[in-house]
């Protein structure tokens, strides 16, 4: 096994984790780092699969050097909205649209189901 193809592999591995992450977790902070994890591995998958005969090819190299910038500045924009969500709502997760609605309009609906 060539170490392009263990790089690949574990690239592989960590963007699989990174989506298992944004898919599941709620916390804005924690989809956060899972999709910056993401990233990573598809920029693992990059280094790992650009060769050429065995020589690294430049090309690809530096489009994951130009995708590293990017990645810092979409998670530095990231890390500000999710701080300027928690200063607005008190809330360090992200509820469905329907979700807070619903609850509201179910104990509603409870009040006046409920003989006095």
């Amino acid at each position: 096994m060539t170490p392009g193809l263990i790089y690949a592999v574990t690239g592989c591995l960590l963007f699989v984790l990174g989506l298992g992450g944004v898919l599941l977790l709620k916390a804005l902070l924690r989809r956060i780092l899972a999709f910056n994890l993401m990233g990573s591995g598809a920029f693992l998958v990059l280094v790992g699969l650009a060769q050429r005969d065995g020589t690294p090819d430049p090309v690809p190299q530096a489009m994951v050097l130009t995708g590293i910038v990017v990645a810092v500045a979409a998670t530095a924009l990231a890390l500000t909205l999710a701080r300027r969500w928690h200063a607005l709502t008190g809330r360090e997760d992200i509820a469905r649209v329907g979700d807070a609605g619903s609850r509201k309009r179910g104990r509603q609906s409870e009040r006046r189901n409920t003989p006095r």
